[in-house]
């Protein structure tokens, strides 16, 4: 099972497609039929050239999305509470701020991941999204689907805003 958006920039497009044993293949098409409707023309025709092209712009995006992961990952590492995850898909961080949790910066008190969101978005003006909305509160997700001066950046003020918690 895959999809074009990752791999070929294609968000949104909604366009995916799947290979295995045919019991499984012919058991998925079942489902997908109740659950989506048709992929557009233009779509289909987009994502056949992208499967067929020259695979070398792919690859340099994966390795400049593999690049700005570990740079994420340790400028986070470098925020005392903040525990970052290794992701090994897509290009967010999950990182764990339980440790925020009840500590407060004369202010505000953070009692929540939408809390630690709120927080950073208006004392540093950077969005995250509340773990909560994907099944952890204890968390929030970061893209990490922008440029390394953008991400450094980012972290940076992160970072300034919560050395006043710890």
């Amino acid at each position: 099972v895959n999809g074009m958006a990752k791999g070929f920039a294609m968000t949104g497009w909604r366009l995916g497609y799947m290979g295995g044993p045919a019991w499984l293949v012919k058991a998925c098409a079942k489902l997908q039929g109740q659950v989506t409707s048709g992929a557009n023309a233009f779509g289909q025709k987009a994502a056949s050239q992208a499967l067929l092209a020259d695979l070398g712009p792919t690859m340099k995006m994966k390795e400049a999305f593999a690049i700005r992961r570990e740079l994420v990952i340790n400028l986070f590492k470098n925020i005392p509470g903040i525990k970052c995850n290794d992701p090994k898909g897509a290009f967010y961080v999950f990182p764990d701020i339980s440790e925020y949790f009840g500590k407060s910066d004369g202010h505000i008190t953070i009692n929540s991941s939408e809390d630690f969101c709120e927080a950073i978005l208006e004392n540093t003006h950077v969005a995250l999204v509340p773990g909560i909305a994907f099944g952890n509160g204890n968390c929030f997700r970061l893209s990490y689907a922008a440029s390394e001066e953008n991400l450094i950046d980012a972290i940076g003020r992160i970072k300034k805003y919560l050395s006043s918690f710890m």
